[in-house]
């Protein structure tokens, strides 16, 4: 039989039971718009989260702390043997202090962050308002967003404002360590806003600092040459005595979490088609008892079973491949209509727009191929039992 022929009569239940298919199909449409709708939601979020802490140079940082300041400590005689290693691109250096700052007439308590402009480039930081400073020396200042809740402000108020603080310097005498509180002189800009809800914090150019002779640090980012280099490279510094963490095991262990999130959306997804697989095989039971009589007369007139049991593969085939189709449609409609609910909420609440929903090319391409296999294998047993019909027995069927 020509395909031509076979896919005319495969379709022609399309026209005669034109309800009963689109129902089928639309079943179908449902159980992967359910896969297509939670799998991509594993997706966005991933993506968000990848995309709020990561950039090309992060993944090439490592951070590099002291176990214990008392046994050994990060100070720029340490700093300077780091940055000597082989295949050690760049060192950033912070360090962290408490102090105060003032901003009008109100005062709060607050760490401060002070580093480097490379530090925000090797770290991944982005600033959620305004921009970082760009220059070590100049008097801007970046805040935490948790900071500017204690002055009651939002962050497109808190940008071009100036700002004063003090610093807690810690000093060793023989006897006891003391605090010297260091007022410094003039205002400083705020620059910049951080996302950060939990610790109220500022990053300070290190280089305003230089009159202080600051010599230990909190931490190092130390960025590598190349990817292939970054274990080498933990291992020097971790026999130095310090402890060494990267972002790559953090996107690592992250990306674990994420697949284990997107396998068990799938599942409650699969459970959904896989119910419209049991109505498309009933559906493909009953188009075999209607036809019972017609495949009889095709056999009788010298049909070959085989082209019997291509016809039901083909006709269910097309309904999984049509079904897949109208998954996607109803899939990314419903993940537009709910991302859209969800960004109103955000807007209300004072948040900011988001978009939580993925979808690779692949797998949208997977969906729809899924979709037809689903319909080839709900179909197989009606064409199989279509194409070993006893001829007579078909005719004599009622």
């Amino acid at each position: 039989m020509k395909f031509i022929d076979l896919f005319k009569l495969s379709t022609r239940t399309f026209r005669a039971r034109a309800r009963r298919t689109f129902l089928t199909i639309f079943g179908v449409a449902i159980g992967i718009g359910a896969v297509l709708f939670l799998v991509s939601l594993g997706y966005g979020l991933q993506k968000m989260m990848l995309e709020q802490i990561t950039t090309s140079e992060s993944l090439l940082t490592l951070d590099v702390s002291s176990p214990k300041i008392e046994v050994i400590s990060l100070n720029s005689d340490i700093i300077k043997k780091i940055s000597e290693i082989e295949n050690i691109e760049e060192v950033s250096p912070l360090v962290i202090l408490g102090g105060q700052i003032t901003l009008g007439d109100l005062t709060s308590d607050t760490s401060i962050y002070n580093c480097k402009p490379s530090y925000f480039r090797l770290g991944g930081i982005f600033p959620s308002k305004g921009e970082f400073f760009e220059k070590e020396k100049e008097q801007k200042v970046v805040l935490s967003s948790a900071l500017l809740k204690t002055f009651d402000l939002k962050p497109n108020q808190a940008i071009g404002k100036k700002v004063k603080f003090s610093l807690f310097l810690p000093k060793k005498t023989e006897e006891v360590e003391e605090i010297e509180i260091i007022q410094r002189e003039g205002d400083y800009l705020i620059s910049g806003v951080v996302e950060d809800e939990i610790t109220p914090f500022f990053y300070l150019p290190l280089g305003t600092l230089e009159d202080l002779n600051l010599k230990n640090f909190s931490q190092v980012k130390v960025k590598v040459s190349d990817s292939q280099f970054i274990e080498e490279v933990r291992d020097k510094i971790i026999s130095m005595g310090f402890l060494v963490s990267s972002l790559s095991e953090t996107i690592e262990e992250a990306n674990k979490i994420f697949g284990a999130v997107k396998i068990i959306l799938a599942v409650f997804g699969f459970v959904s088609l896989f119910v419209a697989a049991i109505g498309l095989a009933n559906t493909m039971t009953v188009t075999l008892l209607e036809r019972t009589n017609e495949i009889g007369v095709m056999k009788a007139i010298g049909g070959a079973d085989k082209d019997i049991g291509r016809m039901f593969l083909v006709e269910s085939s097309l309904i999984g491949f049509f079904g897949g189709l109208g998954g996607i449609l109803l899939g990314y409609g419903g993940a537009i209509v709910f991302n859209k609910g969800l960004n109103i909420l955000a807007r209300s609440l004072g948040g900011q727009a988001i978009d939580i929903f993925y979808s690779p090319l692949w797998f949208l391409l997977f969906i729809i191929i899924f979709a037809t296999l689903v319909g080839f294998l709900s179909g197989f047993f009606p064409a199989r039992k279509a194409s070993k019909m006893n001829p007579l027995e078909a005719l004599r069927y009622k």
